[in-house]
């Protein structure tokens, strides 16, 4: 009895490891936390000519991880103002974007984003513009981001649409670099 017992135990626990496995929001999430800690540098795809962002040196840095909220700094040359914080809740995916002053202060645009309407895929996940942003930035209101990650490669998208407007970063995971400082609001540890 003892025997069948264990087995039992056993094939519950694998079935319980692969039905967190099959969840592809959790995949995601662990592509992502398997970053933590590194930096990677990018390129800027789309738009092809941009004041902000062309000709910039692009690094993201994973630099704060937990069960439920991935936060990284997104770096444009010497502007340490962006970071994007991933929040992990019931197989939905948040995410927002966290604008800062050189003094820490918040952006008066700060905070806004989406959340996925679905599991989504485990290499990608689609985060359309929520009430906050659609009232915070009335013409964001159609704005779609995206987040793709696989093994070689994390991008960061964005379409507004109705419009021209189209943003992308591709990242290269395959070669870490060198973690930046702080960026702007965040305290060295």
């Amino acid at each position: 009895m003892s025997k069948v017992f264990s087995v039992f135990l056993f094939l519950s626990c694998l079935m319980s490891l692969t039905a967190q496995d099959d969840n592809p929001s959790q995949q995601f999430w662990n592509s992502l936390q398997n970053l933590c800690g590194k930096s990677f540098e990018g390129i800027l795809e789309l738009p092809a000519e941009d004041d902000q962002f062309g000709g910039k040196k692009l690094v993201m840095h994973v630099r704060q991880c937990s069960n439920d909220v991935i936060k990284i700094p997104f770096f444009v040359g010497e502007d340490k103002s962006r970071t994007w914080v991933l929040t992990h809740i019931n197989d939905r995916i948040m995410l927002k974007h966290d604008h800062r002053h050189k003094d820490g202060s918040e952006d008066k645009i700060t905070q806004y984003g989406g959340k996925t309407t679905n599991p989504g895929q485990k290499d990608i996940q689609i985060f359309p513009a929520d009430k906050d942003t659609q009232k915070m930035i009335p013409a964001a209101s159609t704005n779609v981001w995206w987040i793709t990650v696989d093994d070689t490669k994390f991008t960061y998208n964005l379409r507004r649409l109705g419009t021209p407007r189209v943003f992308r970063v591709v990242m290269d995971i395959t070669k870490p670099v060198k973690n930046p400082e702080a960026p702007w609001g965040w305290k060295e540890k």
